[in-house]
């Protein structure tokens, strides 16, 4: 599909609390912004993606970085139900820092396009909030696609994205060549 990729790691909890989780992304975006360029890639066409935990923190950084569109998939928008659960023991999260961690929460007054997309196979929770963070970005206004995928559950939708005509993959072209103005 001619994209370039950058392969952003984190610092996993317990090791780092969430604020150096999402410090540490926000710092790579700022680094692949600053070095696009000489990466031989178009600093006004940054898309990101993140899958799981990294379908949060993309959500985390709409309204923080200048991006071109996100592919959110599979994430977590509201930390409340992970703060209450064994899940928790790992990631230390108080309630304040699950409200300020929670991407629900805290809309960008303004963003690019949004696809927030989940199996329909997935845990209920995934399903509910991803349906409800899409449907809370449009009614604030925010450009946005709810593209949930029959049959997948947490790790075969990645297949969708790796395949070159599978649908998240297909979902990401139309994404870039929408907002490049190519048909």
């Amino acid at each position: 599909r001619g994209f370039s990729v950058a392969l952003v790691e984190y610092t996993l909890a317990p090791e780092a609390q969430m604020d150096g989780i999402v410090q540490e992304i926000d710092r790579a975006l700022a680094w692949l912004g600053t070095h696009a360029t000489a990466l031989g890639a178009d600093p006004k066409r940054l898309y990101l993606s993140g899958h799981s935990a990294g379908g949060h923190l993309t959500a985390m950084m709409l309204g923080r970085r200048p991006m071109a569109g996100a592919l959110a998939i599979s994430g977590l928008f509201d930390l409340e139900p992970i703060r209450l659960n064994y899940l928790n023991d790992k990631l230390g999260l108080s309630a304040e820092s699950a409200h300020r961690h929670s991407p629900m929460f805290h809309l960008p007054a303004s963003s690019r396009q949004v696809i927030v997309t989940v199996g329909d196979d997935e845990l209920p929770e995934l399903c509910r909030q991803s349906a409800d963070y899409a449907a809370t970005l449009k009614a604030n206004g925010l450009p946005v696609q709810y593209l949930p995928l029959a049959g997948h559950d947490h790790f075969s939708i990645l297949e969708e994205l790796a395949n070159p005509v599978g649908k998240l993959c297909a979902a990401l072209a139309r994404l870039v060549n929408s907002s490049s103005g190519k048909s």
